[in-house]
Order: structure tokens, then sequence, then C-alpha cells
């Protein structure tokens, strides 16, 4: 790395260090000012690499021409970057981003952006900047701006205007106004203003900004797009991020749910977190590595801030407040909570699934939304809480405590209100019965009362009949997404082990077959197929049906350490047993009165009532659609 002192420019009213600029004349788009020495010095690097640059006063000659200075945060410290930067392996690119290795160049990131954006996947026929020009000319001509109405993809959609100045702020809505007219099929998209904002800080002119956009919008890189597109794809997002706070932030998700009376409508919020609510040079951090990485930062960030609001937040809680108002200011003024290395380094800290599981349960989120009439073209409506606290009954739970649980399960299936399948003070102590009313209903979600008073259970992701592919062998089926949990004394949930714990697996290679499923040693009576018993016998699954996407958190995605890190359910005809390995975390008789429970290795809970229980009441909830 070759280090040079260089006094920087100072801009009209501005920082020293910044891009030189001067006011545009009137009429002009763009305009360069005339250096003026300053005296405070600030590391550079000069290259001689075809594929690299150099970082001088006369590199950026233009950029920063939209930027009012007086706003712009002044570089604390001087910028070290590696010569060969954009030479370097991707992980390694990705791993300086985090690091902040630009962080304090504006010089350098507007050399960065654009040629990073250069890499990024994207259709064969997207809008360069020679098409903005002309369909800005033809658009503009001698008409100020004001004349055109914005695009309506930006109704209802915040424009931050972070530190433009007001010719910035004009270039802005120009360039809006053209990805309106060149992508029509742009329907809702609150991340587009924000991002769009951004990278005009580090543009040359409005055209360069205009194709760094462009190829965003058009990426085509599998399971890592970058902008959603509208309202359906917009709220799958919101759906996800909700299910990746609810396993990831269990502490602040049930702080939300206690005092939010709709979750899913605080989460519908999540990236207004980031774009607009975070002040720029946090912002700016935050585009540093989405560039590189993709959406799957953005879930980072958010999840990273939910977890120190949480930390932030009074012993007493948030009853009675305004939980969307309090994590907006909260966000605003993070500066006073977490440096923004430190929020890097929390974000990245949080072990996340990989991006195709995301982009799988984001399918799935959007299915949902399908099925509830949402449609691409659909404007964003009111969703509210599914389950009807007035209406609602249970001889298990009460309203309240349904609500509970309703927040613990997966986004996509609390949009629809609780069916009751099954309870045994209406339909009986048999297990057939149970089988009879379960089966075709996917989740479901299993409410055990006993006769101490106790309550437990266990959301399921799978439909009972899956229990008849397995044969005689009772094999154990379901996916990640199972959990169980207690409601009284104590509300708690235990989820799949690799969900606290994914280094315990890795993803499974594409040629893979899928992972067979092991059988289940019952403590409940024995199976009438002596295979059954053996605890190294494997049931295997049927193949998925054709067309039909692979579910969240299946286990053929991942490499196990151990067959009883995946045994999430089983029926048979002497029982139903939830959780294996080293215990069974909830096993049932066929006769439905008599349980056992205790730790295991799937959910790796305690035992969830007392060990061997009496049932009063048992009920089976499903989804209405």
């Amino acid at each position: 790395m070759l280090q040079v002192g260089l006094s920087l420019p100072r801009s009209p009213g501005g920082a020293a260090g910044a891009f030189p600029t001067a006011e545009p004349a009137a009429g002009e788009d763009t305009g360069t000012g005339r250096e003026v020495l300053g005296s405070s010095p600030v590391t550079i690097v000069v290259t001689s690499e075809a594929d690299t640059w150099d970082i001088d006063t006369s590199s950026c000659l233009g950029c920063g021409q939209f930027v009012d200075w007086d706003k712009m945060p002044e570089p604390q410290q001087p910028a070290q970057i590696p010569r060969d930067v954009l030479s370097r392996p991707p992980k390694e690119l990705k791993r300086l981003a985090r690091e902040g290795c630009w962080a304090w160049s504006h010089a350098g990131r507007a050399r960065l952006y654009p040629r990073l954006i250069q890499r990024v996947s994207c259709r064969l026929v997207t809008p360069d900047a020679l098409v903005y020009r002309d369909v800005a000319g033809r658009l503009f001509g001698k008409l100020g701006v004001s004349s055109h109405p914005l695009p309506e993809f930006l109704e209802g959609c915040p424009m931050p205007t972070y530190c433009l100045s007001p010719h910035g702020v004009t270039a802005l809505k120009k360039i809006l106004i053209c990805v309106g007219a060149l992508f029509p099929d742009i329907t809702h998209s609150p991340l587009l203003p924000a991002l769009a904002a951004l990278l005009l800080h580090y543009s040359e002119d409005e055209a360069q900004c205009f194709e760094s956009l462009s190829r965003l919008i058009a990426s085509n890189a599998p399971h890592a797009g970058y902008i959603d597109q509208s309202f359906l794809a917009h709220q799958a997002s919101c759906m996800t991020f909700g299910d990746l706070a609810n396993k990831h932030c269990p502490a602040a998700h049930k702080l939300i749910a206690g005092a939010a009376e709709n979750v899913l409508e605080v989460y519908s919020e999540w990236l207004s977190w980031l774009f607009p609510g975070l002040p720029f040079g946090y912002a700016v951090r935050v585009l540093d590595v989405f560039l590189l990485e993709g959406q799957k930062v953005l879930y980072r960030i958010a999840l990273a801030l939910l977890k120190q609001f949480r930390l932030s937040v009074a012993p007493a809680g948030l009853q009675g407040s305004d939980v969307k108002a309090e994590l907006q200011a909260f966000v605003r003024n993070i500066a006073e909570h977490v440096t923004a290395d430190k929020l890097l380094e929390r974000a990245f800290g949080i072990r996340l699934f990989s991006r195709k599981e995301i982009w799988l349960l984001q399918m799935a989120n959007r299915k949902a939304l399908m099925e509830r009439g949402i449609t691409v073209v659909q404007r964003r409506p009111s969703f509210h809480l599914a389950v009807d606290m007035q209406n609602f009954s249970s001889s298990t739970v009460t309203a309240q405590e349904m609500r509970l649980v309703w927040s613990w399960i997966p986004e996509r299936f609390s949009l629809f209100p609780p069916l009751l399948l099954f309870s045994t003070s209406e339909d009986g102590c048999s297990l057939q019965r149970f089988y009879t009313c379960c089966e075709g209903y996917e989740p479901t979600v299993l409410l055990i009362k006993t006769t101490e008073g106790e309550v437990c259970g266990a959301f399921l992701s799978s439909d009972w009949s899956e229990r008849k592919k397995s044969g005689a062998t009772s094999g154990f089926f379901g996916t990640g997404e199972c959990f169980v949990f207690t409601v009284r004394p104590e509300a708690e949930r235990y989820e799949w082990v690799l969900i606290k714990k994914p280094e315990l697996a890795k993803a499974v290679p594409r040629s893979r077959q899928r992972s067979p499923s092991p059988a289940p040693e019952s403590r409940l009576g024995s199976s009438r197929d002596s295979r059954s018993s053996s605890p190294n016998h494997l049931a295997v699954p049927s193949p998925h049906r054709r067309g039909r996407l692979s579910p969240f958190l299946a286990i053929r995605h991942f490499l196990l350490p151990s067959k009883t890190a995946s045994m999430f359910m089983s029926g048979s005809q002497d029982g139903i047993v939830i959780g294996g390995g080293g215990g069974q975390a909830l096993s049932l008789d066929a006769s439905l009165l008599w349980g056992h429970t205790e730790h295991c290795e799937t959910f790796d809970n305690p035992p969830l009532c007392q060990e061997n229980f009496q049932v009063q009441l048992l009920e089976v909830w499903g989804f209405q659609s």
C-alpha cells in the first residue's frame, strides 16, 4: 500500500477532504469549482494498475456537485484503501466493506460504487447512462421538473434527501421520474428513493446515478435481490423480517408482542428503520455492504437494531407506549447507543441461514399473501391481528395466551385466524379421531392442559398424513419451523436447535439427495413392526411433488451433525411423538390421556411440564383460509 499525505480542497462552505465543487450556474446540471488548498492532510492511495484507480484531487472532478457540504459529516480518520482493492476475492472485499475500509473516504466511495455495481448480474437489456440522457432530454427539455408528477410507485414511500443540496434534490426527482418511465412494472418500492439519494451523493452526474440504480433494479442474481418492486414483494419481505426477528431476537419480539396490538404492523416498518431512519453516516455504511451482499444485509442490520432497542428499553417495558414511534425515535438517535462500526459488527455476528433458505421463506410468505388476495399491483392494505380477541374461545388457553402463541408462529400463517380442528372435550379421547380431524391441515398447533393446570404444546409444520408415507416404520417428518412451548406457569418457546446454533450444520450441495428421517423410539408402547424400535432404521420420505417449492428449513437442505437433530414429529397407532434424540419433548399414548415430557436434542428443551402427566384437555388448532 502506497500512502501519500496530501491536503485535499475544502469545498465552498464544506469540509476538508470533500469533493471539489461549486455552485452550479442557473440551468446547469453539472459544475466543478476551483480547488482551494486546505490544511488537513489525509491518506490517499496512488496506483498504476489498469483495474485499480487513483484517489487524488482530480479523480472525482464533478462528483459532489449535488451535495450540501455543510450537512456532510467530516471524516474522523484517514482512509487506508488497499491499492488492489478491486482485484481482491469477493469474500475479502466483503470483509473490507464490513470493517469500514472506505468508510471515511468520500472520494473512495465515488470511485468504488460505480465499479462495484457494474459487477452486479442484471438483465441483458438494462437502461444505462446514454438511455437516461436521451429520455431525460425528451422528458424535461426546457421544462422544470415540477411540471412532471413523481411516479405512482412512490406513493406512501418516504423520499429522504440526506445531505443533498436543492440542486441535488431536483436531480433526485428527475432520476426517479425517469425510473418510473423506463421501469413501468414497478408499483411499490420504499427502498428505491433512499437508494437513489445515497448514490447521488457519490455520482459524477445524474446519468451515472441512474445507471447504477438501473442495474440494481434489473439484478437477476439468484436468491440475492436488491430492491423489492411491488407491494406484494415488499410485504413478503416484511413478513420474512418478522419471522427472522421471531427466531433471532426472541426477547425483543416478546417485548413488542406484549405491547403492540399488531406485531406485523410494527415489522412492516422495518425498512424505514434503516432508510430514512438511520443518520447519513450510518446509512452509507449500510450501503457499503449492501452493494456487495444484497438484501440479506438489510435484514442483519435491522435485527441488530432490534436487539439494541431491547437493551435500551427501561425495565418497565413498553406498556402503554407507541411501539412504532419508540422504534423510530431510537433509530434516529442511534449514535447515542452504538457506533456504526459496532452496529455492523453485531449485525454480522447474527448467524442467519443461507440466502436460499431466506428466499424460500420469502416465496412462502409471498404465496400466503396471494392466497389472501394481494396482487402485484395491490396498494398497501391494512392488516389486522388474525386472532379475534373478542370472539376467540378455548378451553385450554385464554385469548391473551393464544395471542402470544400466535405471535410465535411464522408470519404467513398468522395472517389467518385459528380454526379448532380437534378437542378431547368434543371429539373424545381417540387417537384415530385425532388423525381424522387433523389430516389435510398444515400446519397445526397442539395445546395440552394437564390435570395439574400446566399448559404446553407444539407448533407442527407438516400434515399428520405424512406419517403414512413411512409405512410401518413410523418415521419422523416435519421441518425446522416446528417448535415446542410452554404457556403456564411460564411462557417460553423452544425452537429447532439449529436456529440458535446454525454452525452445527452446513448447507447440502445441490447434487446431494434429500436426507432420510430416523424412526422414533417410542416410550409409550411397542410398534407393530419391530424395526421401528431400532434407532438405526431410517424411514425415507417420498420425493417432493413436482412444481412445489421446497419447504423453508427442510432437513434435506442441511448436513446435520446427527439424525437426532431433526426428529420433529411422528405418529403411529400407538401414539404421537414430538421431538427426539436423548428423549422426547412430548409424547402421548393412544388414549390421549397420558403423556411424557423430557429434554430432547431436536429442540434442546427442558421438560415442558411435570415429566409424567395426565391430560385434562387437548386441542388442535388449524388455520382458517
